[in-house]
C-alpha cells in the first residue's frame, strides 16, 4: 500500500474541505489515489466544497492590484453567495491574493474551457511534431507518445490558465485549490468570474531611432 504522507492529506483537505482524519482514511481506502479519495469523500457527503459548487454566487467584489510602481495593474471579479462574506477579511484577502497572482503570473485565460480549441490543437500538433522528429521516440508505442503529449498539454494549461497555475505565494497548490480551500473555510461557494491585466505600454509600437544611420545621412 502506498505511503500516506502529511502533504497528501493536506492537499486532499484543501481540495475537499473534509477533516484531516477523514482525508487520511479516504486516501488509505483509495490506496493513495487522490482522485479516488475525492470520490470516496463525496459519496460519504464529506466533501463540503464539492457540495457548495452548484450554489449561485451573485455577490462579491471587484478587486485591484498595482505593481512595479504603476507598470502592471490588475482588476479581478470574485463572487460569493452573500454580501456579508464579501465584506469579510478572509474573502477580501483572497481577492487581493488572486489579483497579485495575476499580476505576477500573467495568465491568458480564466479556465480550460476559455482556451480556444484551435489553440489547443496547435499546441498538440507542435508537441507531436517535436516528439516524432526526435529519433529517441522512434520506437515508442503510440499510447506512450499520446501520454507524453497530454502531459505537455497539461503543462500548457499550468502556464496559461489562471485556475491551473501554481499559486505564487504557495506553489504547492493551484489557484483553483486556493479557492476550494476558501470555500471549505468560509462555508460559501466562491468563483473567480473574470479578470483583466494591464501592462503599461503594452501593444504600443515604440519608435526606435537608428542614430548611426541618421548621422550618416546628414553627412552624406
Amino acid at each position: 500500500m502506498a505511503e500516506i504522507t502529511a502533504s497528501a492529506v493536506k492537499s486532499l483537505r484543501d481540495k475537499t474541505g473534509a477533516g484531516m482524519i477523514d482525508c487520511k482514511s479516504a486516501l488509505v481506502e483509495a490506496g493513495g489515489s487522490e482522485e479516488q479519495a475525492v470520490e470516496i469523500l463525496r459519496k460519504k457527503g464529506m466533501a463540503t466544497a464539492g457540495k457548495k459548487a452548484g450554489r449561485v454566487t451573485a455577490e462579491g467584489v471587484v478587486g485591484s492590484y498595482i505593481h512595479m510602481g504603476g507598470k502592471v495593474g490588475v482588476m479581478v471579479e470574485i463572487n460569493c453567495e452573500s454580501d456579508f462574506v464579501a465584506r469579510g477579511e478572509e474573502f477580501q484577502q483572497l481577492v487581493k491574493d488572486v489579483a497579485m497572482h495575476i499580476a505576477a503570473s500573467d495568465p491568458k485565460y480564466l479556465n480550460r474551457e476559455d482556451v480556444p480549441a484551435e489553440e489547443i490543437k496547435k499546441e498538440r500538433d507542435i508537441l507531436l511534431g517535436k516528439l516524432k522528429n526526435d529519433p529517441k521516440n522512434a520506437n515508442k508505442p503510440e499510447a506512450v507518445v499520446e501520454k507524453i503529449v497530454e502531459g505537455g498539454i497539461g503543462k500548457f494549461f499550468e502556464e496559461n490558465v489562471l485556475l491551473d497555475q501554481p499559486f505564487v505565494k504557495d506553489p504547492s497548490k493551484t489557484v483553483s485549490e486556493l479557492v476550494t480551500g476558501k470555500i471549505a473555510s468560509i462555508k460559501e461557494n466562491i468563483s473567480v468570474r473574470r479578470f483583466t491585466r494591464y501592462k503599461m505600454g503594452e501593444g504600443i509600437e515604440k519608435k526606435t531611432d537608428d542614430f548611426a544611420s541618421e548621422v550618416a545621412s546628414m553627412v552624406g
